[in-house]
């Protein structure tokens, strides 16, 4: 039976359907006497027919109005209106555990926080003699709150135990309704005396849990098979693989509740879910505290005397583990500790990009995003649970340690800048233009990369003149040298070299600092670190690690696997977040490739609808019909991006371009014929120009040693701004005749400051562009062609400019990511009025990605089509390895 909207149950309003139970559809409705949101379930037609069914359903309200939990869903009313039977019950906003775990394992803390609340639950029913005998991810909500579990629909009732009898042994009682062979359940997850058909206790809901705490850790199901005999066949035969298989730094300890939960035998299987509860939040303590990831695991006991002081002693043990750690570093060989940490400050979400490890192990340096929507340098020392922000490091990126650890290198818009955390101002260092990553020497060297086309230079970390220290080598097809990392000796420098053209892996070299002499040693897709002997780099998400001789800078052996999806930017060559001490700790961030999933939304944010399928976005741009889009494209698996066509409508999509090279940052023409992109298949960055269907050979428009990219091309089809990268003056905007014969490019706006991301205004009388002459990026216009006047549109920062298709209307985004609205007027013939500006919406884009357009505009500023990240604002928990140089497990 579906019901309508508007449709009355009793005094409950009926507004939307949510979802369908085993035994009946759900509604969202609302209550018109206390005027609140609730969940109403509605008994199927077909299944109330049958009086076994309508008994079972008023069992379930007779079982869930019996428990009142914290992670139960609450029942508030059970009705009958005419043939339908309904149960009311809290509603619940948030998602299933199996939607959150289709996107993978979750982080450690959630895994053990979650299980423990789930462990509360059962026992909490099991008191009550009350079995769940469904217990699955589907059945549990992740809420703000924490989670509920739902359903008790197949829950069989017992006898509640005498206050004399153990915990462990819940005596059943016979039901009329479950007869006696008759399995109840979803075959995933239930237990081995359940298949077989047996009376079940409290004991299978915790081979249940057992399953759900193993999936919550590893992102897999605890048993497969190819069939249902096959999955039976596993769960009364097979034993999960250790958690510590899937996912390297998990706590032996919780191998250990994991399997006490799926032993096959109920009365060799931990006894009561409060034991579960219990031992999951000593984990978690442990972890919190930053040494219980391999502690052994607390003594089960079940008097509860006994337990406490079981509990304390184990506490006690666990307290001194941490500092131990550090005595121990200094002998031969120390014993490896593993962790995780979440490193989500107080004030803010946690960035995404790089994480950096100090020399001595002790503090790791990230950015995130405060609760002032501007990102900045964050400080946590690893024997502490808190992070410090540093002011004065507002937009900054890549963060790298002196070798004490009382400074940190970093870059934002405009600068290379170091600041020290006893406090000052951060201090400017160097110009950049767009960087690729910076390291610092014992001797106060520090070697960076001020631009993704350009070499490695050097200057003071007090300092003084910038240096080249490494030249792009054009007979090689060199794009760029970057990630630098300094070897022990701090005379040679780790760097990736990318060579596209070639081959879809980058190069790891080493490069001597006295007269830069070059060294290849290995293919690899990441920046490279050295500790214990070993040279550890990525290829696609997967670190390795070979031995390699710090002296003689030599490789040797096989590169072996250690860790698997460590995360990796998918639009950055060699961008990546694991960081190494020159003692062997390793620091690193889960995650594989940021994925994002494109969605239209309106002017006061509401997301109207998704456009095709998640994957590597950048850069959308929207076709001057409104209707296509092009976007670049990354897939898993390669180094190189592509263009492709998708139908804003459909989420149709087809390839533009596509080959060993990348192809990226598109331009349409005016009728939406052709587009112009950048692409590096001769070395640097050029501009191509092809059809915009696929078909047909490209043509170059422009082609230098600097890198390149198609800005924005005018509506009377005649100019096509592009930005060009030049080392030593930044982003410049220059100017291409695309009408007659063509013509060689002129400048437009050429000066010291990184200009980027002009746009034509429609009638093309003025540009919007962003640039950083004012110390931050922000918005400008001036008229086109320039006449020396120019007005700033922004305040808070700004990139992205677009324009309404009438010109009365400028967006943008500021770094808080929230969407801007300005309202722009022409006085004469090159003069323009700035009105008022509005903010509009805060879009759900990767957090500060300077490189490209996270989004665009329909053509009467009504839409945003918005490349949306998935998942990107949830804290990425640090897994550490301490105290050992790393090794697979």
């Amino acid at each position: 039976m579906t019901l309508s909207t508007g449709s009355r149950l009793g005094p409950y309003e009926i507004l939307e359907p949510i979802g369908a139970g085993g035994m009946g559809e759900v509604y969202r409705a609302r209550d018109t006497r206390l005027d609140r949101p609730v969940a109403i379930k509605v008994l199927a037609p077909h299944l109330a027919a049958s009086a076994e069914v309508r008994q079972r359903f008023e069992r379930e309200a007779r079982t869930i109005s019996k428990l009142s939990h914290a992670h139960i869903c609450a029942l508030f009313d059970v009705g009958r209106e005419g043939e339908v039977e309904y149960l009311v019950m809290e509603l619940l906003e948030g998602e299933s555990l199996a939607e959150r775990l289709a996107r993978g394992a979750l982080p450690l803390e959630q895994t053990l926080r979650f299980g423990a609340q789930i462990a509360d639950a059962l026992d909490k029913a099991h008191r009550q003699g009350i079995i769940h005998r469904d217990l699955k991810p589907g059945n549990v909500m992740l809420t703000k709150s924490g989670v509920k579990l739902l359903d008790f629909g197949l829950a069989k009732a017992v006898e509640a135990p005498s206050p004399q009898s153990s915990q462990s042994v819940l005596p059943t009682q016979a039901s009329p309704v479950t007869q006696a062979g008759t399995v109840l359940g979803t075959f995933q997850y239930m237990a081995p005396e359940q298949l077989e058909g047996k009376e079940a206790d409290a004991r299978a809901d915790i081979f249940a849990l057992g399953a759900v705490v193993f999936e919550m850790a590893t992102g897999r199901k605890a048993f497969t098979g190819l069939s249902q005999a096959s999955l039976i066949a596993a769960i009364l035969q097979n034993d999960p693989p250790p958690i510590s298989s899937v996912q390297p730094l998990a706590p032996q300890a919780l191998d250990r509740v994991v399997r006490g939960c799926l032993a096959k035998d109920p009365e060799d299987r931990t006894q009561s879910a409060h034991d579960v509860a219990a031992e999951l939040r000593w984990i978690a303590e442990g972890s919190q505290s930053g040494s219980g990831a391999s502690a052994p695991a607390a003594p089960r006991v079940r008097r509860h005397g006994r337990e406490v002081i079981a509990w304390i002693v184990a506490a006690a043990a666990l307290a001194g583990l941490f500092a131990a750690l550090w005595s121990v570093r200094r002998s031969p060989v120390p014993p490896e500790r593993r962790l995780e940490v979440t490193l989500l400050p107080a004030d803010g979400t946690m960035g995404w990009g790089p994480i950096a490890l100090s020399r001595d192990g002790r503090q790791l340096a990230y950015v995130a995003v405060g609760e002032d929507g501007r990102q900045r340098l964050y400080v946590r020392a690893l024997d502490r649970l808190e992070s410090r922000a540093l002011p004065g490091t507002e937009d900054a990126r890549y963060p790298f340690w002196s070798p004490d650890g009382r400074a940190l290198g970093f870059f934002d818009g405009a600068w290379m800048n170091r600041i020290d955390l006893a406090g000052g101002p951060a201090r400017h260092l160097a110009p950049i233009a767009d960087p690729r990553g910076g390291t610092w020497n014992a001797e106060g060297a520090i070697v960076f990369s001020p631009s993704p086309g350009a070499g490695l230079f050097r200057v003071a970390a007090a300092g003084g003149p910038v240096v080249p220290l490494t030249t792009l080598d054009a007979k090689r097809q060199e794009t760029s040298h970057r990630w630098p990392n300094f070897l022990p000796d701090g005379k040679h420098v780790l760097m990736l070299v990318r060579r596209p053209a070639q081959n879809e892996r980058l190069t790891l070299e080493v490069v001597a600092v006295a007269d830069g002499k070059r060294q290849p040693l290995v293919e690899a897709d990441s920046s490279a670190g050295y500790a214990g002997g070993r040279l550890f780099f990525l290829r696609e998400t997967t670190l390795f690690a070979q031995s390699f001789d710090a002296t003689t800078r030599k490789l040797s052996g096989d590169a072996a696997p250690l860790v698997e999806n460590v995360w990796r930017d998918s639009q950055m060559d060699g961008l990546t977040s694991f960081s190494l001490s020159p003692g062997g700790e390793l620091a690193y961030r889960r995650g594989g490739f940021a994925l994002t999933q494109f969605a239209w939304f309106d002017r006061s944010g509401k997301r109207l609808r998704s456009v095709g399928s998640p994957g590597v976005y950048a850069r959308p741009r929207l076709a001057p019909d409104g209707r296509r889009l092009i976007t670049d494209v990354t897939e898993v698996g390669r180094s190189n991006a592509y263009m492709q066509l998708i139908d804003g409508e459909t989420g149709a999509g087809s390839s533009v371009t596509f080959g060993h090279w990348n192809d990226s940052q598109v331009v349409w023409s005016p009728d939406g014929m052709r587009i112009a992109y950048s692409s590096d298949r001769n070395g640097p960055f050029d501009i191509f120009i092809k059809d915009a269907a696929g078909g047909g050979a490209e043509k170059p428009l422009v082609e230098s040693a600097n890198w390149k990219y198609p800005e924005s091309w005018s509506n009377d089809g005649r100019w096509l701004l592009y930005r060009e990268i030049d080392p030593k003056t930044k982003g410049d905007l220059w100017l291409l005749p695309m009408t007659g014969s063509g013509g060689k490019p002129t400048p437009y706006l050429t000066t010291s400051a990184d200009e980027r991301e002009p746009s034509f205004s429609p009638d093309g009388r003025f540009v919007a562009y962003a640039s950083d002459e004012s110390g931050s990026g922000q918005i400008y216009v001036q008229p086109n062609p320039p006449t020396g006047q120019k007005w700033r549109v922004s305040n808070a920062g700004g990139m992205w400019p677009r324009w309404r298709e009438d010109g009365h209307e400028l967006y943008y985004m500021q770094p808080d990511r929230k969407v801007m609205a300005v309202e722009v007027a022409a006085d004469g013939a090159s003069t323009l009025r700035i009105g008022n500006t509005l903010p509009l919406f805060v879009a759900p884009v990767r957090l500060v990605n300077l490189s490209g357009g996270e989004f665009d505009v329909s053509k009467d500023g009504t839409r945003f089509l918005v490349n949306e990240a998935i998942g990107e604002t949830i804290a990425s928990p640090v897994n550490l390895v301490l105290g050992g140089s790393p090794s697979a497990k």
